[in-house]
């Protein structure tokens, strides 16, 4: 099974205005598509893999 590295950078400085508006949008669209990953690597597994992990096929979209 694979690693991966969801790090992310942070800043210091939380803007204001606009920017605040484009950061806040940036952050949504990445928790969506971080949990659309996680579904679908988890779709992939069988479904002894998932009990291993302690999941079931019904767990997946609740994710």
């Amino acid at each position: 099974m694979a690693a991966f590295d969801t790090s992310r950078p942070t800043y210091a400085a939380a803007p204001k205005g606009f920017g605040a508006f484009a950061t806040s949008l940036i952050a949504a669209f990445t928790a969506w598509n971080d949990s659309r990953q996680t579904r679908t690597a988890l779709s992939q597994l069988s479904d002894h893999e998932l009990d291993d992990i302690g999941l079931s096929r019904g767990d997946i979209n609740s994710l």
